[in-house]
């Protein structure tokens, strides 16, 4: 009898068995999911910024400090950097409403076109549009090189792209019936866009202001290529104390006054964006042009698009084929000779560039994808870790490779080849997510339920219904990563060591920084050569990517 109560047990048992399995199956792959990312962030992000404000501390007192804070070079170098970002907003703001009001208000033929070319600048390495300055200030005569209006002119190009998919996405979303109203009762046009519309945008305004304040804060390549010492700023400084003076508890102090003023402007940013994320679900509002006056007003803009954007292109094209007194492609051709000045050719330098993207897309999609599931799993862990994942956006590249430069050398980590392309996903990381938590949190969880309820394990679901819908996204995301990799300059110009990490941006910034015609003939072919292929991945992948899928 004891046999058969124990016969009759036994599938209970078993039962019970699979189902702590199965309960120890998902603890485990929460634990992977969640566990894997906070453990890279914190070893590449919050380590390497612990050992900047460790550094800074160490041996500082606060009289030191305040030294150091007060010296007249050090204000100059914080106010101007304040200044120039300011400027660099304002300016930015000014030519990106008249694009995004015209994407944003109407339907035409070609609006897909405008915007795909709206966003290749904020793509584009920083030295290309550096180099691509300096090659139009020279066409035409100018003597701007190494002044201030260079460096903001080159801040409004590159940042352009926040301003017009920012509050354009917003602006064709929003209700227009009140602005409508207005002019049926007779208010002009700039009285409804002063009263109606601004104060329907202004968070949308005020957060795109901030966003570009902080990446033009935050500048490093413009600054270094068209600034020269003369228009330093903190990011800069933080490189000159590090790696030339060797005065580290400057470049600490220096580091440590950006990473405060960053985390607050990322943190007022978030909540500006978060305070009308709504309207991104609304549906487009734009509408076709059907009146002279429109069609007068969709050329005029985007002949300004296309001046702003495209005029900086064609004379960098057209300057990198000037051989002598001709054309040709002569400076094209050299970029597979190995310069003096360069440990490798420039064609070995970009090859190695291509190659740390491809390792650094792997790497923040591998990351990406498990922190985007944590994340969509939702609760209070899931917004923790999203807010901790998305970090790097809101770090200087600058800050991040002096913290590494510091936080790593126990370790002799920090002269290690392939800390760079790690360095890299770090930076790519955030693309990833922004491509990926929306996309995951878009699916509609009664297929998931269906799913179950026809027998499909989680695993089952996971990669049958989830992953059809997800695979765009995560091409996106590691797209844009490998794109932002392969012009990454700040943290590589601390990482780099040897031939082996000699990258295409560092090769730029050396054959630029020397006198001479042939130089900056092949240092431009070099950056025609950066520009077309981050340019192509960054129109492929706006035109295949989903509709929900925005990284702007």
């Amino acid at each position: 009898m004891d046999s058969a109560v124990g016969r009759d047990r036994a599938p209970l048992i078993g039962r019970s068995l699979r189902l702590s399995a199965g309960v120890w199956r998902r603890l485990l792959a929460a634990m992977v999911t969640a566990g894997v990312p906070v453990v890279f962030l914190t070893l590449l992000v919050i380590w390497p910024l612990i050992a900047v404000l460790v550094r800074s501390m160490a041996g500082v007192g606060a009289s030191d400090v305040l030294e150091i804070v007060g010296r007249p070079s050090v204000r100059s170098v914080l106010a101007f950097t304040v200044w120039q970002a300011t400027v660099s907003a304002l300016g930015t703001l000014c030519v990106g409403l008249p694009i995004a009001h015209v994407l944003a208000r109407y339907r035409f033929w070609g609006r897909d076109v405008i915007r795909a070319v709206v966003i290749v600048p904020f793509v584009l390495p920083t030295v290309v549009v550096a180099a691509a300055f300096g090659a139009l200030f020279d066409r035409f005569g100018l003597e701007l090189d190494r002044s201030v209006w260079a460096v903001l002119a080159a801040h409004i190009f590159f940042n352009v792209a926040v301003v017009v998919r920012i509050v354009g996405g917003f602006w064709a979303r929003v209700d227009q019936r009140p602005a409508e109203v207005a002019a049926t009762l007779g208010a002009g046009p700039f009285h409804v866009l002063r009263t109606i519309t601004v104060r329907q945008l202004a968070p949308v305004l005020a957060g795109s202001f901030l966003l570009v304040f902080l990446f033009s804060f935050t500048s490093f390549g413009v600054i270094r290529v068209l600034g020269g010492l003369r228009r330093a700023t903190i990011e800069t400084e933080i490189y000159r104390f590090a790696i030339a003076r060797q005065e580290f508890e400057v470049a600490a102090v220096l580091a440590g006054i950006q990473v405060v003023v960053v985390a607050v402007l990322a943190v007022v940013t978030a909540r500006f964006q978060r305070r009308h994320a709504d309207i991104g679900n609304r549906a487009d509002r734009a509408t076709k042009v059907t009146t002279m006056r429109q069609r007068l007003h969709l050329v005029v803009v985007c002949c300004l698009a296309i001046a702003v954007i495209g005029v900086p292109m064609a004379v960098l094209v057209e300057q990198s084929l000037t051989v002598g007194t001709g054309y040709g492609f002569g400076n094209y051709a050299r970029l597979l000779e190995r310069s003096p000045l360069l440990p490798v050719s420039a064609a070995q330098a970009l090859v190695t560039s291509i190659l740390f993207a491809i390792v650094a897309a792997a790497v923040a999609a591998v990351v990406g994808i498990l922190a985007s599931i944590a994340i969509e799993r939702g609760g209070p862990t899931g917004r923790a870790l999203e807010a901790f994942a998305l970090l790097p956006l809101g770090v200087s590249a600058v800050t991040l490779g002096f913290g590494y430069l510091v936080g790593l050398t126990a370790f002799d980590l920090n002269r290690q080849v392939w800390l760079v392309p790690v360095a890299h996903a770090v930076i790519g990381l955030p693309f990833v997510l922004a491509a990926m938590v929306p996309a995951l949190r878009s699916i509609d969880p009664r297929v998931r339920e269906a799913a179950a309820v026809l027998g499909a394990s989680p695993r089952a679901v996971r990669m049958t219904v989830d992953w059809p819908l997800v695979r765009r996204a995560i091409a996106t995301g590691a797209g844009f990563a490998a794109a932002v990799s392969i012009g990454e300059f700040g943290a590589t110009s601390f990482l780099a060591r040897g031939a082996g990490s000699f990258t295409a941006p560092l090769a730029v910034f050396r054959l630029l920084s020397n006198p001479g015609q042939q130089l900056r003939g092949q240092a431009l072919a070099l950056c025609v050569v950066i520009g077309v292929l981050v340019a192509a991945m960054a129109t492929l992948i706006e035109y295949r990517r989903d509709d929900g899928v925005s990284l702007l």
